[in-house]
């Protein structure tokens, strides 16, 4: 997924959202997982768009930190569908900031998660055709 010449994001925009002063570490940068949280909130909306359904997370395949997140940045999260099988979907994620409330974008980080499909007693539920 990660492709440094890349100036725009890959997928649709999911979430957007502003990193704010309680979300930082001791160096002043937003917390990793803040970031991971906000990712994995725009895949289970893309996932739980695209099956119809309620779906949980069971596993981050990949996730790449590429630059630091700062206090004020609004953060952006594209996801695309990567693949579906019969009770799982897998979603490509990237997150990209605008600093200083400039058009500018910059990747931040990326990633691949997985969720299932459930229904509602919580069991597995088949993913619908599209």
């Amino acid at each position: 997924m990660m492709d440094d010449a890349m100036n725009e994001p890959l997928g649709q925009l999911t979430i957007r959202t502003m990193a704010m002063p309680a979300d930082t570490n001791a160096a002043g940068d937003i917390f990793g997982g803040w970031v991971m949280s906000q990712m994995d909130i725009a895949g289970a909306i893309a996932a739980a768009e695209r099956v119809k359904g309620r779906v949980v997370t069971v596993a981050v395949e990949a996730m790449t930190f590429i630059a630091p997140v700062k206090v004020g940045d609004v953060l952006c999260v594209y996801t695309t569908i990567e693949r579906i099988g019969n009770t799982s979907i897998t979603i490509g994620l990237e997150a990209w900031v605008r600093r200083n409330k400039l058009d500018d974008r910059k990747k931040v980080t990326e990633g691949r998660f997985v969720y299932v499909s459930m229904d509602d007693n919580g069991q597995k539920r088949l993913i619908p055709p599209a």
